[in-house]
């Protein structure tokens, strides 16, 4: 009894962290896992046999391979046609929904997402219509895809490896498509029809313009011969108290230099390019000299040239900007990046841009040198919004790269290897013959994913062993005796979607073993039980925190935090009223 009150209690603090969200919950999951090995609830010497588990080997390579089919152009193909769609907006629903979907069945969700977001995005806006009609069914889709596939999503392929645990053969490739196809159709048909009523148009957010408003905080500034920054470099510049300014381009002589470089040399008669607020503006002009040049507004066009780009990108999940502020991660000397304004939940944030602290989810506007783009933002890990990323392939590249995924597809569905095994075997011919560069190779997995999982793992195998998963399910299990399986089965489906809707990535891991127990306890077939948890673990659509995908599309779109249940509770109901019969006759007590 001793070790089920100290591990429910070592798991409900971590729950809690997992929920506030600091520390981040790979961290979270490390000292959650000291914890148990301290207090003896899982074995020293069995401490870090998690980061040995075939889900987390087969979660890293399928992000691998994701990166290796973007690069190839696979998605490219098929999302070009998208912009031969008319002006309809059911019919781009159910193009964005159903392509996302079938790309989010073979690769990694967010990819597909962050992929899509600049096709959804540019789609909306050459019709004159908010972003928001199109990118929370693109998120949604993601989701719905992957329960296809065993590959299609994590909690599939966790729930697979647990199976294994139970004494049982581990789910194959298309275990999930009996379940996962239907759930995915039927959530597709309701979000096609019936999201445009749900979805909150943002108004006012057709354009980058409309978030930015950058005119707003724009204009020239004459520098005099007796200004203090007369004969000053900018790496000088830099460590001036204000650094509430952002000098984005010098014209001298006629001549523009956008997005100077360290070593540039203010001179005097310089115009100089600043973006600032009001008092900012003014307190600069004192404390430096200088003249305002003029009163007219400025545009996009005085920020770009054919080696500099204004661009707008959202931040993912897990970037290195995530908590961190501009004077933190000094933006423009490390990155060479000149940030402008930063936008959250659709709108421009007003504060000083060097005491923003950045969030998943926030749209930056940056000026970055052409030349970068690839190299910074995959550093940073950011998404282009205004246009897609063009990854160039040979054709032999692509069919290629298709070629080895099918044929690791191919050999686990049919037995002939271990879907880990053929993965990873995939994942190092890619880098091979690089259809992913060897640095693309480590960046493409999610490293806080990975230590994650390795670390929660192990303790929630312990649930077992200690006798809390007995408990547990013992719990839920109170009434059984009255209840049909349908019940069971659905209760296990809501407990776990209701679970994910708060901590995405540990509901699968925790429900997996209760599911386990409490088959043992009814000396049922747990398979029923385990697919409940996988599409509960998966379909989190009450809250932006449910998936990455919904946190990736929050800044882009502007929802507000009470925007995903009103169209996210009524597919929920239809995820549930079509999941518990099919999973009931695809996988029977």
């Amino acid at each position: 009894m001793a070790d089920q009150i100290i591990l429910g209690a070592i798991l409900f603090i971590m729950l809690i962290f997992f929920v506030i969200g600091k520390p981040r919950y790979d961290i979270v999951a490390i000292f959650g896992l000291i914890a148990a090995t301290l207090f003896g609830l899982v074995p020293g010497e069995e401490a870090f046999r998690g980061f040995a588990h075939p889900a987390v080997i087969t979660i890293a390579a399928v992000l691998i391979l994701s990166r290796g089919l973007i690069n190839a152009g696979v998605v490219d193909i098929v999302s070009n046609r998208l912009e031969t769609l008319g002006s309809n907006i059911t019919l781009q629903t159910a193009a964005i929904t159903t392509l996302v979907a079938v790309c989010s069945a073979f690769m990694n969700n967010v990819g597909a997402v962050a992929l899509l977001m600049p096709v959804a995005i540019q789609l909306a806006r050459k019709y004159d219509r908010p972003p928001s009609m199109l990118l929370m069914p693109l998120a949604f889709g993601s989701l719905l895809g992957g329960l296809i596939t065993l590959i299609g999503t994590p909690p599939n392929i966790i729930v697979a490896g647990f199976r294994e645990t139970a004494n049982a053969s581990p789910f194959g490739m298309l275990d999930f498509a009996w379940v996962g196809i239907p759930v995915a159709i039927g959530g597709i048909l309701f979000i096609t029809f019936f999201s445009r009523f749900l979805v909150p148009r943002r108004e006012g957010q057709t354009s980058r313009e409309d978030v930015f408003h950058i005119e707003d905080y724009t204009t020239e500034v004459r520098v005099p011969a007796d200004s203090k920054l007369a004969g000053l470099n900018l790496e000088e510049f830099k460590h001036q108290k204000d650094r509430e300014v952002v000098i984005a381009g010098i014209i001298r002589d006629k001549h523009r230099i956008l997005s100077p470089s360290r070593n540039e040399k203010i001179e005097a008669g310089d115009t100089l390019i600043v973006e600032a607020g009001t008092e900012d503006l003014e307190r600069f002009l004192l404390q430096n000299g200088l003249e305002l040049k003029g009163t007219q507004k400025m545009g996009e066009a005085h920020f770009g040239s054919d080696i500099v780009r204004m661009v707008e990108t959202v931040i993912m999940p897990d970037s290195v900007l995530e908590s961190k502020t501009v004077r933190e991660m000094d933006l423009r000397w490390r990155y060479g990046v000149n940030l402008l304004a930063v936008a959250r939940k659709g709108k421009r944030i007003n504060e000083r841009l060097a005491k923003i602290r950045f969030q998943a989810g926030d749209m930056l506007l940056l000026q970055i040198q052409k030349g970068n783009l690839h190299d910074t933002f995959q550093q940073l890990n950011l998404v282009m919004l205004n246009e897609r990323e063009i990854f160039l392939s040979k054709k032999r590249n692509l069919l290629g790269a298709m070629a080895i995924f099918a044929l690791a597809v191919g050999l686990s569905t049919f037995n002939l290897m271990r879907i880990e095994i053929a993965l990873a075997g995939a994942a190092a011919t890619f880098a091979l013959f690089r259809f992913v560069k060897l640095r693309e190779l480590y960046q493409s997995v999610d490293w806080p994913i990975v230590v994650f999982l390795g670390a929660i793992i192990p303790v929630a195998e312990a649930l077992e062993p200690t006798g809390t998963a007995d408990l547990i399910s013992s719990l839920l299990l109170d009434q059984s005796d009255r209840m049909a399986p349908f019940m069971i089965v659905g209760s296990v489906l809501i407990t776990t979607m209701l679970l994910a809707n708060l901590v995405n990535k540990v509901s699968a891991v925790l429900m997996a073993p209760i599911a386990i127990n409490m088959a043992q306890q009814l000396d049922v077939s747990a398979d029923p039980l385990l697919m409940a948890v996988a599409i509960g673990a998966t379909c989190a659509f009450l809250t932006p925190l449910g998936h990455q995908s919904n946190i990736l599309v929050l800044g882009p779109g502007g929802y507000d935090f009470t925007d995903y249940w009103k169209l996210g509770l009524p597919l929920s109901i239809i995820v549930i009223l079509i999941s518990v019969p099919a999973i009931l006759w695809a996988w029977p007590f």
